[in-house]
């Protein structure tokens, strides 16, 4: 049967199996179990992945999504040509992406624009081609949704962003560049994290590690230096930086849920820096091979002064350790104070709740006021106790319940009515 725990062991299990497809996926691209066991490990003691794992939210699911669309581009990659496998399985987890958040709309169609980085031969053009089609269909049911109903897919977007209809495009472009700019703020992703309490627990650090900042930048400076010849990385890079762009296009500034995929690259992009640090003494690889196997090689390690590999371990021991010290101490604050986050996540509501069905009258009238449609939260609560549906009315805009009535809402007052009980910001009364 439904139940807060169900839903919460839910929400993260699939954050939990997006950290352990990290994990895969690094391994696949070093080719050693050992960086896709610290990679795991990091995504599992991220802030960002923690924070997101009890919202009980569909973002929950862009971060599973998206290395999934990763894994299928890096097999295509692997592949010879770019043949139907490659063209479905890309396509297909394109498609997962879009529809499971809003952001995932934008970033679907941002990622299928950049396959054409590994457009490098004819035939891989083909299969790109391919690719946008067969995603192209997918999009079919939006385009006549959004015609059925013009205004439902945007709404959202009006809400919450400056692109509306009437603001000029140079506006609109120049509120565009400080927004993204303001989204890779160092500042909250390492310090303070997103303002909203509901979605980082103030006072306790940043929303991603500093060492995985560390490896990100090192990783950026081998991919850059070497790397960047290799579609892969090229994409990888492009990702991130589109990844910005669902929070950059918000009012909000670093908007944890709406970045969510921002996380997921950044961790992907400490791959070649562990590589390096635990390449061996010597190396094998030819000039000719994969960025896998020379991102550590000794030439390379010339270029940045021949580093000895017991200092490159200890740099990484360094690393790691860090890696664990402030993911417990993101831990101890989350669990002292994370529970204190009471109004964020409507505890209030339930003291209402429970004060509207111990009155014998029935139904109970659920109206929406300042504080949003909190109506939902007594369809929960009656869900989880098994009350039937039929005890509660939820109320139009503006619609006002018979005399005599028992009402739970979430304005600020009422007029001609007997007030039950106050609970934070939530008010049940009867109507006179």
């Amino acid at each position: 049967p439904p139940s807060i725990l169900l839903a919460r062991v839910f929400s993260a299990f699939w954050v939990f199996a997006a950290c352990l497809l990290l994990g895969l996926l690094a391994k696949r691209i070093s080719g050693q179990l050992k960086i896709g066991v610290i990679v795991a490990g990091t995504a599992l003691l991220t802030p960002w992945f923690f924070d997101l794992r009890g919202l009980v939210m569909e973002v929950h699911f862009v971060p599973l999504a998206l290395v999934l669309v990763l894994l299928a581009v890096y097999y295509a990659r692997e592949s010879e040509g770019w043949g139907w496998r490659s063209i479905v399985a890309v396509a297909a987890t394109l498609v997962l992406l879009t529809y499971c958040y809003t952001s995932g709309r934008v970033l679907g169609a941002l990622l299928a624009l950049g396959l054409v980085l590994f457009a490098t031969t004819w035939k891989r053009l083909v299969g790109i081609i391919a690719t946008w089609l067969l995603y192209s269909l997918s999009l079919i049911p939006i385009f006549l949704f959004n015609r059925q109903h013009p205004t439902a897919l945007v709404r959202r977007l009006y809400e919450i962003s400056y692109i509306r209809p009437g603001v000029p495009w140079h506006e609109i472009a120049s509120e565009f560049v400080r927004r993204y700019l303001e989204d890779q703020s160092l500042y909250a992703l390492l310090m303070m994290g997103d303002y909203h309490p509901r979605h980082h627990v103030q006072g306790s650090g940043g929303a991603i590690l500093f060492a995985t900042l560390v490896l990100v930048m090192m990783g950026l400076l081998f991919i850059f230096a070497r790397g960047w010849r290799d579609p892969w990385w090229r994409f990888v890079v492009y990702g991130l930086a589109a990844s910005i762009v669902p929070g950059a296009i918000t009012n909000e500034p670093f908007h944890q849920l709406r970045l969510m995929a921002y996380p997921v690259f950044l961790l992907v992009l400490t791959v070649p820096a562990l590589q390096w640090l635990l390449a061996p003494h010597a190396s094998n690889s030819n000039g000719h091979e994969r960025s896998r196997e020379t991102i550590g090689d000794q030439q390379f390690q010339a270029r940045i002064g021949g580093i000895s590999r017991p200092a490159r371990l200890c740099i990484l021991f360094l690393l790691l350790g860090a890696t664990v010290l402030q993911g417990a101490r993101f831990q101890a604050t989350f669990r002292r104070d994370g529970p204190k986050r009471q109004y964020e996540f409507d505890v209030p509501y339930k003291v209402a709740y429970n004060a509207a069905v111990a009155q014998p009258i029935r139904p109970i009238y659920l109206q929406d006021g300042k504080w949003g449609p909190a109506y939902m939260h007594a369809m929960w609560y009656s869900t989880i106790e098994g009350r039937p549906k039929s005890e509660f009315v939820h109320l139009p805009d503006r619609g006002k319940a018979p005399r005599g009535s028992v009402v739970i809402s979430s304005a600020e007052n009422c007029q001609n009515c007997e007030i039950i009980t106050r609970s934070g910001v939530y008010l049940v009364y009867r109507v006179k």
